[in-house]
């Protein structure tokens, strides 16, 4: 298992980088084709109608989940301190504490999608035409909602560990599966939006099951003995220390996007089936981006943890300049071939095409500085500083649109207007972001040097 670990405390950098993060890439593509196989399978078979109603519930899913993957969060940056310091009890005791927490936390959101789903969609004003549909979806993937907060935080942990490699081969078999479910229960058995969202809950129990199993193979400090299962009260208190306003952080980005969506509903279905597309052929962009965000966590983590400060500088530099490039190309081709990609989602409306582009126009040309800002957070929480890029964040990303919301898009309602506030979020962000690294990284050094 140990030829799989990426050593992120020795070599050069930019390589290690690279070949650390590029298995992330395809695993986080990977699981961006579970929602774009729901999605196309959707829209092929059944129009814009089911399209729409399954992109609805995209926004308030993330907002009600994304609490808790911060959580996992905590535990691969606990893991990364405790490898790097080779702590191996801290490592140890974080691993057992994190099993019951993410079963847990999936136990909850089970609960709460499946009592509250109709409720939370209308307050989205959800149009009355995909209400029923909408409702359904949601109500089936989160069902499953248990295996998806395992697999998450399982995959946190070996990815802390240096191992980017396992969560890519299961996500690839689950995938598949994922693929040949939604056309069965699509186009087979006639269930529609229910059958999408529970080929995604099967492919995601497959793959939360193959990741346990793995930790369970380990021979490192990583490894998962059943029997060692608790909560080790210090090892979940820094795990909530760090991953809390990580996921707090995650919930008000959602809250923004979910003011955005109800802001794309009142435009109609036709604007939401080409905004829904749009927004998935940008996730595929967000998440190459963001996985050198779960770069700089890891490598600034390990880093932190062994004393290499010098080294820690140099990895906010490198995936700085591998994010914007990453972003800027990515981006590009995305706007390039928009109308192609567009057109795999939505066939029978050329109006949601066009919708579709001008959104790609907006968000593609200035992504890459979100990535940029998402890694600088990484770098922050790597050294253990969660609470200031989470209150940075809310106020440059949440605040800046909600007030552009209530201010300018009321006054210029147009769809124009509303993906500007994009762009202008993420620079201001970004730039205090950027500045808050460098406080907070002298702080370190101070504490180094008079050691």
């Amino acid at each position: 298992m140990k030829r799989k670990n990426r050593d992120m405390l020795h070599g050069p950098l930019l390589g290690n980088v690279i070949r650390y993060t590029i298995p992330i890439i395809l695993t986080s593509w990977l699981q961006l084709l579970f929602n774009a196989a729901d999605l196309v399978i959707v829209g092929q078979f059944d129009g814009s109608h089911s399209l729409a109603a399954v992109g609805a519930t995209g926004a308030i899913t993330n907002l009600i989940i994304n609490l808790f993957i911060g959580l996992s969060v905590g535990a691969g940056v606990s893991v990364a301190h405790g490898l790097g310091s080779n702590d191996h009890q801290a490592v140890h005791r974080t691993i057992h504490t994190a099993i019951p927490a993410a079963i847990v936390s999936g136990i909850f959101l089970t609960i709460v999608g499946v009592l509250c789903s109709r409720t939370f969609l209308l307050w989205m004003d959800t149009p009355e035409n995909i209400l029923d549909a909408a409702t359904i979806y949601m109500q089936v993937y989160f069902g499953g909602m248990v295996f998806n907060m395992v697999y998450n935080f399982v995959a946190s942990i070996l990815r802390a560990a240096g191992d980017t490699k396992s969560p890519l081969i299961f996500l690839a078999i689950s995938g598949v599966i994922n693929v040949g479910l939604n056309v069965v229960f699509v186009r087979v058995l006639y269930m529609n939006v229910a059958g999408v969202a529970l080929a995604t809950a099967i492919s995601q129990a497959i793959s939360a099951v193959l990741v346990v199993i793995t930790l369970m193979r380990r021979t490192d400090a990583c490894r998962l003995e059943w029997k060692k299962i608790r909560f080790y009260k210090p090892q979940l208190l820094k795990m909530i220390r760090i991953g809390l306003p990580a996921g707090v952080q995650g919930s008000m980005f959602s809250i923004s996007n979910v003011m955005i969506q109800s802001s794309i509903n009142s435009f109609g279905d036709v604007v939401m089936s080409g905004n829904t597309a749009a927004a998935n052929i940008e996730g595929f962009i967000f998440t190459a981006m963001n996985a050198f965000h779960q770069t700089a966590v890891n490598f600034t983590g390990q880093n932190v943890g062994a004393g290499q400060y010098d080294r820690v500088k140099r990895i906010l530099w490198t995936c700085l300049g591998s994010v914007a490039l990453t972003g800027a190309v990515l981006g590009g081709v995305a706007y390039v071939f928009g109308p192609q990609l567009l057109g795999i989602y939505i066939t029978d409306s050329a109006k949601a095409v066009e919708y579709g582009i001008v959104r790609l126009g907006y968000i593609c040309a200035m992504y890459f500085i979100c990535g940029m800002m998402d890694v600088s957070t990484g770098a922050l929480r790597g050294m253990g500083s969660s609470l200031v890029p989470m209150v940075i964040s809310v106020l440059g990303v949440c605040g800046i649109r909600l007030l552009w919301i209530a201010t300018v898009f009321r006054a210029y309602h147009t769809t124009d207007c509303l993906y500007i506030s994009y762009g202008v979020s993420w620079t201001i962000t970004f730039a205090a972001q950027f500045v808050a690294y460098w406080l907070i990284y002298r702080r370190h050094m101070k504490k180094a040097e008079s050691r």
